[in-house]
């Protein structure tokens, strides 16, 4: 992530100072240094309102002024929401304001009387941090809405995964990470004559006649052992001596932190297809 000669020098700068001599000094300095977009006010207590309107890339600030002092200054900018990044440079003639002035929230200091080359090299440097900082927020924000646009497609990739589950299959089901079932759709009553936890073996329950007990019991192993299974075949003989035959698949579902959280699946009654 690089920032350019360019966009340094076309970066926004505000000037705040009540000595109009200094302003005068300062824009004249920066145009000769190349910077394109230089405005200055010796009104303090505009500041605030300018920097939300414009969001400067660097503020020049003198700390004292009459009616508002920078520090002042520096408060009310804190109040910015919309910007949490203090882009100050503070004007100082008294070398005990320096460090107060810092703990205040700017970022760097310049000495008055002015040496030449230590504001370029400050402006500048504290230029490049800044629109450093600007494109990693930016950068941010583009990963944030990205990471949103491919959530909401999973989401929506996850629904018609289901929908397309439920159309070629007898039932699609759901359960958390301990059993317990939490959507099953499809016939599976009236299919089945069973409720669904008893057909994969929920601890506990008594089975009904006519399982196979092998078939099922080598079910429940593939799900204690959290693993995808693919047309698994078990089956059931009626009381008239009817044999219902049925194909399930499944996979263990894991959240984003790799945690286990259940299965899914869908089951078919082969018979019925035949």
């Amino acid at each position: 992530m690089m920032i350019s000669v360019s966009d340094i020098l076309n970066a926004s700068i505000l000037i705040v100072d009540d000595q109009e001599a200094n302003v005068g000094l300062l824009t004249e300095l920066l145009s000769e240094a190349g910077y394109t977009n230089v405005v200055s006010t010796m009104k303090p207590q505009g500041v605030c309102a300018l920097h939300r309107k414009n969001r400067y890339d660097l503020i020049l600030l003198d700390l004292q002024m009459p009616g508002m002092d920078g520090f002042q200054v520096m408060d009310s900018l804190k109040t910015n929401e919309a910007d949490s990044y203090l882009p100050v440079i503070v004007l100082t003639a008294q070398p005990g304001h320096k460090l107060r002035a810092l703990q205040a929230g700017a970022k760097d200091f310049i000495s008055k009387p002015f040496d030449l080359v230590e504001v370029k090299t400050r402006i500048h440097n504290m230029l490049e941090v800044r629109l450093l900082y600007r494109k990693l927020e930016n950068y941010n924000a583009v990963l944030e809405q990205a990471v949103l646009e491919r959530t909401a497609e999973l989401r929506e990739s996850e629904a018609r995964y289901r929908s397309l589950a439920e159309l070629a299959s007898d039932w699609y089901w759901e359960q958390d990470e301990n059993g317990a079932f939490t959507k099953v759709s499809g016939p599976v009553l009236e299919m089945l004559g069973i409720q669904v936890p008893p057909l994969l073996g929920e601890i506990g329950k008594a089975l009904p006649a006519g399982w196979n007990e092998a078939e099922r019991e080598s079910l429940q192993s593939i799900i204690a052992a959290r693993q995808p299974f693919l047309d698994f075949a078990f089956s059931r003989v009626n009381v008239d001596g009817s044999r219902q035959q049925f194909r399930v698949s499944g996979e263990p579902m894991f959240n984003r932190s790799s945690r286990f959280i259940g299965y899914r699946g869908i089951g078919v009654e082969m018979s019925a297809k035949k």
